[in-house]
């Protein structure tokens, strides 16, 4: 079957003086019936050439899918008088969401049972779930089609009936107030889908006159609700990348006034909870990797501010998390997370973890009045992890390890931690896991090398079961720590941002010349793989260095970075301009174009591609990828496969249920072994 060509329209594009034609503008138009036949029929391309992979795939998918316990459960965790859990059922798709009352050997009682509301449905996902402190109402968002517009809906846990009584359009952010009436919940711009404002709904009234508490006006910002730890405090948090600002209301008090907790300041972030008399608060206040301070509820603007954790130029702190009597923090320091318990009255300590790179996390830890921190734990080689630890005994218990189905034996892999060295001469980690038995470091294993790089989120090591279908048949495994990240600490991310952001591409392929190098893998062999902001990483790194990879796959990838940037219409557009910039600046529109993918495809050999796509994405419009695609198909010189799957019943996060998605990681997966002439007959 031949590839489809799609037709050329072209768009005259220009600003700054400066002309840009665009000949797939046509594509921005999700009701244009030429659009969707062009999207079949690059669907209709993908399963011609991957056809013969048909079986394989189907396979792939079962071995996945015969890893993870079907009847498995979350760890239960005690609040309100409940122990809390979600289970699923074997050849169920959707979670059951359960409590048991006082006891964890009491009656379950189901209050929400995915499965049976999205029957019959291609897309179903349950948002922000809600119980009102009373326990006896939920709310829950639900989402049918993939673009994260969610609709509210109530249900009498006494009686099992779903109320008539519903909410529509907004974001999937809910909270109760303690009257167990009263529910906040964020609502979006129908347009931009930015979150900007906070509604008040009384329970048993019409949705329709529901009073508007707080509209974000800064296109910059966007902003959500939520409650403290103590429950006692509302909070409306408002932000854009680089500033925060917060409102409170006694949770008791709904019907009062929010008042401001600090106003904004341009490079001012923080972010509050709640103990005793005092606002716990941290912030970037003259510490760019973040303190803790504390501040009397009485009293709220910075000028009060205490501090608790002085700013450390080394350790970054994450998040923190206040008990009765102990203060526990998230940190991160040589890239790597650590978490240290302090006593309120004593010298404190830090976990001590083995793994060479691995992830750890403060996990559930709804009461104050306890010696026990339920943290998280994994690694490339250690599956997901919860332990229960006693902050007084140093006793830790293993509550539940994720279950690898069929049997998984860690001693039969290996995971480290090494450094490339970047253009500019700074150390970039990567970590990396094998199987021992089918790596030899020469040069010939196959490797996926992944990586994000962007908005501050660090890349953690993490352990995948379904990595095990790559793993078992010689792949290596590698995670770029890239700049653009906070994986050294905030000076990561600023150094990979605005007009720094070329340094994410370039420590990408040097992490890829240095794995070449040291004889991990070769050209012939290397594979990039990204998505969203992710994808863009991808797009940028095969127009710069194409011969480094064999190939590359793309998730829902970012690429038209400037025409997206200038068109403000376009879902969370104004409040990315901290991140990349504002192209309607000179300055910024020639840096984009100087990486922008989709403008810098030329008329040269690429590695093959895969690129994937949700025809109802929020974040990264279906257009990208599918325009990204047909230039590329136009002017590249090589005959390697390129490949475009767009979900056309799905949004940015794929598809919807617990299994369906692995059948798109079969066809990834399939993809880079078809490469490897791997496939199993």
């Amino acid at each position: 079957m031949q590839a489809p060509i799609a037709s050329k329209k072209p768009q005259l594009l220009e600003i700054h003086g400066h002309q840009r034609v665009d000949p797939y503008y046509w594509m921005n138009d999700r009701e244009n019936p030429e659009v969707l036949d062009y999207l079949n029929s690059e669907n209709t391309y993908l399963k011609s050439v991957m056809k013969p992979t048909e079986d394989f795939q189907k396979a792939l998918f079962a071995e996945m899918k015969g890893r993870i316990k079907e009847d498995d459960q979350t760890v239960p965790y005690f609040k309100s008088g409940y122990y809390w859990y979600v289970r699923y059922e074997k050849g169920g798709e959707y979670p059951i969401y359960c409590r048991k009352k006082k006891s964890k050997d009491g009656n379950e009682e189901i209050i929400l049972d995915v499965n049976k509301l999205a029957a019959g449905k291609p897309y179903y996902q349950v948002g922000g779930t809600s119980t009102t402190p009373d326990q006896k109402i939920l709310a829950f968002a639900v989402d049918e089609v993939g673009r994260r517009i969610y609709t509210i809906h109530f249900k009498n846990l006494e009686t099992g009936e779903i109320f008539t009584e519903s909410i529509p359009e907004i974001t999937g952010n809910l909270v109760w107030a303690a009257d167990s009436t009263t529910l906040f919940y964020s609502k979006q711009d129908p347009e931009t889908l930015r979150s900007y404002q906070i509604y008040k709904h009384k329970l048993g009234t019409d949705p329709t006159q529901d009073q508007l508490i707080f509209e974000e006006s800064d296109e910059e910002f966007s902003c959500m609700v939520h409650k403290s730890k103590t429950e006692e405090y509302l909070f409306i948090h408002s932000e854009s990348t680089i500033s925060s600002e917060m409102r409170f209301l006694k949770s008791n008090q709904p019907d009062g006034d929010f008042q401001i907790l600090q106003a904004r300041i341009p490079h001012l972030e923080y972010a509050a909870d709640h103990f005793g008399e005092f606002f716990w608060i941290k912030t970037n206040e003259n510490a760019q990797n973040f303190k803790l301070v504390k501040t009397p509820v009485s009293n709220t603007e910075k000028e009060n501010w205490v501090d608790v954790i002085t700013h450390r130029s080394a350790v970054l702190l994450e998040d923190f998390d206040l008990f009765s009597r102990y203060l526990v923090t998230q940190e991160r320091s040589n890239g790597l997370t650590q978490i240290q318990i302090k006593p309120w009255d004593r010298d404190g300590h830090a976990l001590k973890f083995d793994d060479d790179t691995y992830t750890a996390w403060i996990g559930i830890n709804p009461e104050f009045d306890t010696d026990i921190l339920r943290y998280g734990y994994n690694s490339l080689v250690t599956p997901s992890s919860v332990y229960d630890y006693n902050m007084i005994t140093g006793e830790r218990t293993l509550l539940k390890q994720q279950e690898v189905v069929g049997g998984y034996d860690p001693d039969h892999y290996h995971s480290e931690r090494i450094w490339a060295k970047a253009s500019d001469e700074t150390l970039v980690p990567i970590s990396l896991v094998y199987r021992k038995s089918l790596f030899v470091k020469n040069g010939q294993s196959p490797l996926l090398l992944y990586s994000y790089g962007s908005y501050g989120f660090s890349m953690d090591a993490y352990f995948s079961s379904n990595r095990l279908s790559l793993l078992d048949r010689g792949f290596v495994f590698a995670i770029a720590h890239i700049r653009g990240g906070e994986d050294l600490g905030r000076h990561w991310y600023e150094q990979g941002k605005l007009l720094n952001k070329r340094n994410t591409f370039t420590d990408f392929i040097a992490c890829a010349e240095h794995l070449i190098s040291e004889k991990y893998t070769s050209p012939q062999h290397l594979y990039a793989m990204g998505g969203s902001a992710g994808g863009l990483l991808v797009g940028a790194v095969i127009n710069l260095r194409p011969e480094l990879f064999n190939g590359a796959i793309a998730n829902v990838p970012f690429v038209d970075v400037v025409t997206t940037m200038l068109d403000e219409s376009i879902p969370l557009t104004t409040g990315e301009f901290q991140e990349w910039g504002n192209p309607k600046e000179k300055e910024y529109y020639d840096y984009m174009l100087s990486y922008s993918p989709y403008d810098n495809v030329e008329a040269k050999a690429y590695p093959n591609l895969l690129v994937t796509s949700g025809l109802h994405d929020s974040q990264v419009q279906y257009w990208e990828p599918a325009k990204w695609v047909a230039k590329l198909r136009d002017l590249k010189t090589d005959h390697n496969l390129l490949l475009l799957d767009t979900n056309m019943e799905a949004g940015h996060g794929g598809a919807s249920g617990r299994f369906n998605a692995l059948k798109e990681l079969a066809l990834e997966y399939a993809f880079l072994l078809m490469l490897e002439d791997k496939i199993e007959k």
